[in-house]
């Protein structure tokens, strides 16, 4: 990208804030190296991964059925097929996750990113579809985007630990929602599809260029 479009972006985030059209939330952030051991996935414990996830040129598929076992035979949890960032567990600071994603039509019920950890809960966050809508949990007054099927789009959540105590979900570079923290000493980004109430017989998510960044020294 041209240095001149890069300062006048800047700029216009810096002039009209969070929601400007085409704003980075990745400014001012530093990128923490990411390999593919470091995103370890769970899923079924019964069928081979490769019956639930596959990397294909960089895209991430995941899919599983409401029918599925969850993935560790001592788990009581719900059928999954999940990437957890691994080891980057933080209790401090300011982390952001961003990703593109899509989510193909049908699917339903389903958490498909979180925030893992809190201190009267087990995630601080989480992201769920329900009918093509991306909602803060099951609550209809928190809708992140009403309209996310069948189409890519760009994640990005900013975690502030510390500080204010929030998280910031953007859709496309576009502010969305800003919801207070839960608590926790302990905290990492999960990404995939996680099933909910009411779910569809088949879950999945697509992800691409799915990045971790950290506002200080890590």
């Amino acid at each position: 990208m041209p240095l001149l479009l890069i300062l006048l972006l800047a700029l216009s985030c810096a002039t009209h804030g969070a929601n400007a059209a085409g704003c980075d939330p990745t400014t001012g952030f530093i990128t923490v190296p990411l390999t593919d051991a470091q995103l370890p996935v769970q899923s079924p414990y019964d069928v081979p991964l490769d019956q639930r996830y596959e990397l294909v040129n960089g895209m991430r598929r995941m899919w599983v059925y409401c029918t599925d076992k969850p993935h560790s035979p001592a788990s009581h949890t719900r059928p999954r097929t999940e990437i957890r960032h691994v080891p980057q567990n933080y209790s401090s600071g300011v982390w952001q996750f961003k990703g593109y994603t899509y989510v193909p039509s049908g699917t339903t019920g389903v958490s498909i990113m979180k925030v893992f950890g809190a201190a009267k809960h087990a995630t601080t966050l989480m992201l769920h579809v329900y009918g093509g809508a991306l909602v803060y949990y099951d609550d209809w007054t928190r809708v992140v985007d009403r309209s996310i099927y069948d189409r890519w789009f760009r994640l990005n959540v900013i975690h502030d630990v510390g500080g204010a105590g929030t998280l910031t979900m953007f859709i496309d570079g576009q502010e969305r929602l800003r919801v207070a923290g839960r608590g926790g000493d302990i905290h990492y980004f999960k990404f995939g599809v996680y099933t909910q109430t009411a779910p569809s017989h088949l879950l999945e998510s697509r992800w691409r260029d799915v990045r971790l960044f950290t506002k200080e020294a890590y």
